[in-house]
């Protein structure tokens, strides 16, 4: 499980997101598909149970989902949005 850090406020909507990171003063946007990956993350929902939800949800096969969320993940712990 993954979980959001302390520092963050984000606003999510059907357009996508905006998360403040306080402690770096810094901001990322991110489109529907970010916002919907971010928003199963601060459910606390597996990186695969988030995968198979957004397979099924779109339509797409998970394969091709797969790697798309792992690098998403990813990128946020590496921007400090989500702890490693």
């Amino acid at each position: 499980m993954v979980s959001q850090a302390p520092n963050l406020k984000a606003i999510v909507n059907e357009d996508g997101a905006v998360i403040l990171d306080i402690e770096h003063d810094l901001m990322s946007a991110l489109n529907p598909t970010g916002a919907y990956v971010w928003q199963g993350l601060r459910r606390g929902e597996t990186i695969d149970t988030i995968i198979a939800n957004l397979s099924r949800d779109t339509g797409e096969d998970s394969l091709l989902v797969e790697p798309d969320v792992r690098e998403f993940v990813a990128e946020l712990q590496q921007k400090h949005l989500m702890p490693r």
